[in-house]
């Protein structure tokens, strides 16, 4: 017996998950979703840990991606809500199993908690000195890393942010086909170790490492140790992580809800049932 669901099984599953999904209280998508945004943020720190003292950016972005996974991990494991994967919950809305006001509902609902939960980790690390480890490298490295989002054009921050959540929900989709524990981990592992080795663009993620950044920004320690132009640090404000926000969101729908999500739910759920109408009509022939 398969201890993986077929591609089929897999798109008919995501029916039973959307209907799921959508039928969460308000108070349960905040909560669920603010845990996402927590594990994640919890990944972010981590992969910046890990790779800020690593000089050759090659062999640091194989850390970092080595690390980073754990927070989808984390959310697939516990169940939390996560709104770059419920991009998928457009199967169980192309197969009508739910409204289009129950998947907009879930999509607001989670990303606004994603984002709670991820600036109460940027606010609670930035308290904790950490910032200051390695002389101020690692605030530097995560100063560094908030500016480099910032300063992507639009259509830039656009096509990343459709190439990572590619990425992303085919990692929900291999976890959710898998039956197993280990293989829900190696299902996340690999997709999103790709993704970040590759530069793409997380609009769960950036919510942590953005305001991170700004944050750090604030500590003398951090900017002495990167060096930092005034002009640079100027960048990092509100209006700078919007102009990387609103883009990368829009470019993660892209990628996950209609590039992924109504390409599989095509192949897998709407063709199979064309033909099957169309063997039942020649038969009544």
């Amino acid at each position: 017996m398969n201890n993986f669901l077929s591609p089929k099984e897999t798109a008919e599953a995501f029916d039973a998950v959307s209907v799921a999904k959508a039928s969460h209280t308000t108070a349960n998508l905040w909560i669920l979703g603010i845990f996402s945004g927590i594990f994640i943020a919890f990944g972010g720190f981590a992969s910046a840990t890990v790779s800020h003292t690593i000089s050759n950016a090659g062999v640091a972005k194989l850390a970092s991606g080595a690390v980073f996974p754990v927070g989808l991990m984390m959310v697939v494991m516990t169940g939390a809500e996560l709104f770059t994967g419920n991009n998928l919950m457009i199967i169980g809305y192309m197969d009508k199993k739910i409204t289009l006001q129950q998947l907009l509902r879930n999509w607001v609902w989670v990303y606004l908690a994603n984002f709670v939960g991820s600036l109460i980790v940027a606010f609670l690390v930035s308290q904790t000195g950490l910032f200051n480890s390695t002389g101020g490298a690692l605030g530097a490295a995560v100063i560094n890393t908030a500016l480099s989002k910032v300063s992507l054009s639009f259509g830039q921050a656009f096509v990343r942010g459709i190439l990572c959540n590619i990425l992303v929900v085919v990692a929900v989709w291999m976890a959710t086909a898998s039956k197993d524990i280990v293989s829900k981990i190696f299902s996340c592992w690999f997709p999103i170790m790709m993704f970040v080795l590759s530069g793409y663009e997380h609009s769960i993620a950036n919510m942590y490492f953005i305001p991170a950044g700004i944050l750090a920004k604030a500590n003398p320690v951090c900017v002495e140790a990167g060096n930092f132009a005034a002009e640079a640090l100027a960048k990092l404000n509100v209006a700078g992580f919007l102009s990387n926000l609103i883009p990368v969101t829009l470019g993660n729908i892209v990628g996950g809800a209609v590039i992924v999500g109504i390409s599989y739910w095509y192949v897998y759920r709407f063709a199979p049932q064309q033909a099957e109408v169309k063997k039942s009509q020649t038969k009544a022939v």
